[in-house]
């Protein structure tokens, strides 16, 4: 498995736009997910510093489904 720099801005994106239109503060999706707000902020402008289980935890919490591909394929 190999997640490119780009991906990781494009979850980072994802993750964003969907907190915004669920209409969510970081501080209700922090609760939600029973992170801090600070890793809301990072999992959202670079969540290359974020572990790979909280970042679940995160899509999880928003109702998403992190779905992994192989190129190749």
């Amino acid at each position: 498995m190999q997640l490119l720099a780009p991906s990781l801005a494009e979850l980072a994106q994802r993750l964003l736009q969907e907190r915004q239109r669920q209409g969510l503060s970081r501080e209700q999706l922090a609760a939600v997910c029973n992170v801090s707000q600070s890793f809301i902020r990072d999992a959202e402008s670079n969540p290359g510093r974020c572990s790979l289980e909280k970042l679940l935890q995160l899509t999880q919490g928003l109702g998403l489904v992190l779905t992994l591909e192989d190129p190749a394929a």
